[in-house]
């Protein structure tokens, strides 16, 4: 079974705190989808650590629903949880957190990525994760020279062997979660209302199924 994102960028009311206000301090500004609709697990696990095989210290993982969720997402949330027992990994992150990444951290332990495309079946990707070996079922691909360097000894960059186009490279926040990714468009926006509600006034709200 494969894992969606769902939720919405949030807004905190600018009278929140203000004794005559009773309404509720934070509204929903904007659904995720259409600004965001891909299923990319790196993504996740770089942000929310889901999905994630330890490779990540994750942005905002494992907070559930923030007590103050906007009531709209809070009822949204309930229904669907009472109707899918697959529903989890409910969390929040502020546009001060997303915008204080460091774009520049990589996977714990992980020299690179490995990408290898046979030209016999362009459609298909086989990705690894490469740490001080690589993988048994690549090496073959690889070509004699950085099958025998190793990870180590082997610069990054793009060859061929055979039919198999080879792209080994380096791998961090910013490739998954930078331009290109999708998730420029919802950081576009959270930008954006972050210049009318303050950078702690604008939220990310997710959960997964």
């Amino acid at each position: 079974m494969g894992t969606d994102i769902y939720g919405c960028v949030e807004v905190r009311e600018p009278c929140a705190d203000e004794d005559w206000y009773d309404g509720p301090p934070w509204r929903r500004a904007l659904d995720l989808f259409p600004l965001y609709a891909n299923r990319d697990y790196t993504a996740f696990a770089c942000l929310f650590g889901v999905r994630d095989t330890g490779l990540w210290e994750p942005v905002a993982a494992g907070r559930g629903l923030p007590p103050d969720v906007s009531p709209d997402l809070r009822a949204e949330y309930e229904d669907v949880a009472a109707l899918d027992a697959a529903v989890h990994g409910a969390t929040w992150v502020t546009w001060s957190e997303l915008s204080a990444m460091d774009p520049d951290v990589a996977p714990k332990g992980v020299r690179g990525l490995l990408e290898l495309r046979d030209d016999r079946s362009p459609a298909m990707t086989h990705r690894y994760w490469i740490t001080d070996e690589w993988p048994p079922d690549a090496v073959e691909r690889l070509g004699a020279r950085a099958a025998a360097d190793g990870p180590a000894g082997t610069p990054f960059g793009e060859w061929r062997t055979d039919s198999t186009r080879v792209n080994y490279r380096g791998f961090t926040r910013r490739d998954a979660v930078g331009p290109g990714t999708g998730w420029e468009h919802v950081f576009a926006v959270m930008a954006a209302l972050a210049g009318r509600f303050g950078d702690e006034g604008v939220r990310l709200v997710v959960y997964f199924d």
